[in-house]
């Protein structure tokens, strides 16, 4: 029974995929530090770049709304895959040459913002990413500017006009 049971954990354990280093990047629309919106490849124990093919990179910290994300990663000793890697199921451009690799990657969108870098390495792999976070005005906003405009401009015309002697 005992036999069986170990078997059994064995089969499990050996047939589920092997996962990459995935990680939680805190971002913000105004970075403070140098570090701020910046990650780079993560490795555990038995667990290095790309493992499995994949890293899973949860972009959080933004407050709710609409934002426009992007994102570039450079590495070296890898290749990314230019059809599945991808910001929130939007893929981006890729560059594969013998010795480096880049990914420019946007998306406009509400939270969470996910990250999947897919590809193979080779000894020695490592990337880092730099992501840029712009906020969207939503429509109102652009109404409410438009109606200052024109506010200010009626009241400049009345003072102009004042000032000649009108009323």
């Amino acid at each position: 029974m005992k036999q069986r049971l170990l078997a059994a954990v064995f089969c499990a354990l050996a047939s589920s995929a092997a996962v990459a280093a995935d990680q939680t990047v805190h971002i913000t629309t105004t970075p403070v530090l140098d570090s701020d919106n910046h990650f780079i490849g993560v490795t555990t124990p038995g667990d290095g770049i790309l493992s499995g093919g994949l890293d899973v990179i949860d972009l959080v910290g933004l407050s709710p709304g609409i934002y426009d994300v992007r994102i570039t990663v450079s590495g070296q000793n890898l290749i990314f895959d230019p059809v599945l890697s991808s910001l929130n199921g939007i893929t981006g451009i890729v560059v594969n040459t013998s010795k480096a690799s880049f990914a420019y990657i946007g998306a406009i969108g509400t939270n969470p913002f996910k990250l999947n870098l897919f590809g193979s390495t080779t000894a020695g792999a490592t990337y880092s990413g730099e992501v840029t976070v712009m906020a969207v005005p939503e429509p109102a906003t652009y109404g409410m500017l438009g109606a200052g405009l024109a506010l200010l401009g009626l009241l400049i015309r009345r003072k102009a006009g004042r000032s000649r002697g009108e009323t």
